[in-house]
């Protein structure tokens, strides 16, 4: 998976470029599904093995706007902690900087797109499409306005994302998602 990078804009355009060239929209070596931390855990405690212990997720207070500086915030401590990052609650926008397949994972089918949060920081958006109300993958373009509503992991910097931005919610996770794109919303 594609982490929080810090570019300037015309580093993803040429960025883009390449990847085009490469006949993808993410790097080889982040193109496949890398099963996270939250998802490994997950699995252990259905199946009743032992899960590596994990920080508690932040989900309090539930942002109402959006609110990017706080999670660029929240990206600042995740990058400098070193024990686990608790996954947290976070509502960003920006524009869409580019959108990738959809792509069959263990746990369903996902759409991920990337969006401009500021300061050079993009980062990865993850929709569960077998879970959201929305119209065929893609429903977002580059260059769409994005409000985005979900659960920020952190594994590490290559394994990062929005997640959990649809309306249900789960032993894991208590917050509803969404997305919402030139003010249409999907979740």
């Amino acid at each position: 998976m594609m982490a929080a990078t810090r570019w300037p804009l015309r580093g993803v355009m040429g960025l883009a470029a390449l990847l085009a060239v490469q006949g993808a929209f993410a790097p080889a070596a982040h193109a496949r599904h890398h099963r996270h931390r939250h998802e490994a855990h997950e699995e252990s405690a259905r199946t009743g093995g032992e899960g590596k212990e994990k920080a508690q997720p932040i989900t309090s207070p539930v942002p109402e706007s959006c609110d990017n500086s706080k999670f660029l915030a929240d990206l600042r401590a995740a990058e400098s902690a070193q024990a686990p990052h608790p996954d947290r609650v976070e509502h960003v926008c920006g524009h869409v900087l580019t959108v990738a397949p959809a792509k069959r994972t263990r746990s369903g089918l996902h759409g991920y797109f990337y969006v401009d949060v500021g300061q050079g920081v993009s980062i990865r958006i993850v929709s569960d499409l077998d879970r959201m109300t929305a119209p065929t993958w893609p429903w977002v373009a580059k260059g769409d306005q994005t409000d985005v509503l979900g659960r920020y992991y952190y594994d590490n910097p290559q394994s990062q994302g929005i997640d959990w931005t649809h309306h249900g919610t789960g032993k894991s996770w208590p917050v509803e998602g969404y997305v919402v794109v030139n003010g249409t919303r999907y979740q």
